[in-house]
C-alpha cells in the first residue's frame, strides 16, 4: 500500500474550500478526473456510511472516521458496492485493502487555505490517484479563488 499526498495553498476561506470539496454539484467537477459523473452520499456520520460511486453507480463504500468539520475529515473505506448497490466488503481483493484511508485537512493560512490530502491506494491505482487529485485540487483552487475552471 502506498501512501500518496497532495497540498495546495487557496485563496479563500477554509470554510468556502470545505463547500467546494464535499457540495454536491462542485464535488462532481472536481471529481471528474477520477471518472466521469462522480457523485458522493453520505450521511455525514462518524462511523455510518458513505459512498463513492461512478455515473453508473458503482464505487466504493466507506465511513467517516473523524470528522471536525470544516477543517479535516478522514475517510476509511471499507469495500466496493456494485451498480445493484450490493456491497463486498469480505472477498479477498476487498479484504487486501479494505480499512485504507483517504484524509483532508483544511488549514487556516492567514485567510488563505492550505488544503493537504493523503489518500492510502495499491501500486496500480497511483498514477490514477496522481491524476485525479493533481488536477482536481487545481480545479478546486480555482473554484474557491473564483477563476475561470476552462484553464485546468
Amino acid at each position: 500500500m502506498e501512501t500518496l499526498s497532495y497540498e495546495t495553498v487557496i485563496d479563500a476561506p477554509v470554510q468556502k474550500v470545505w463547500d467546494i470539496l464535499w457540495n454536491p454539484e462542485t464535488y462532481s467537477e472536481w471529481t471528474k478526473y477520477f471518472g466521469a459523473g462522480c457523485v458522493m452520499k453520505s450521511d455525514w456520520k462518524i462511523g455510518g456510511k458513505t459512498y463513492f460511486l461512478n455515473a453508473e453507480g458503482e464505487g466504493m463504500v466507506s465511513t467517516i472516521d473523524s470528522m471536525d468539520e470544516p477543517n479535516q475529515i478522514i475517510f476509511k473505506h471499507l469495500g466496493m458496492v456494485d451498480k445493484d448497490g450490493n456491497e463486498d466488503t469480505q472477498s479477498k481483493e476487498v479484504m487486501e485493502w479494505s480499512g485504507c484511508f483517504e484524509k483532508y485537512f483544511l488549514i487556516d493560512f492567514g485567510g488563505k487555505t492550505k488544503l493537504h490530502t493523503e489518500v492510502q491506494v495499491e501500486k496500480q491505482w497511483q498514477d490514477h490517484m496522481n491524476t485525479g487529485f493533481t488536477k482536481g485540487l487545481m480545479l478546486v483552487k480555482s473554484l474557491a479563488e473564483g477563476v475561470s475552471p476552462g484553464s485546468v
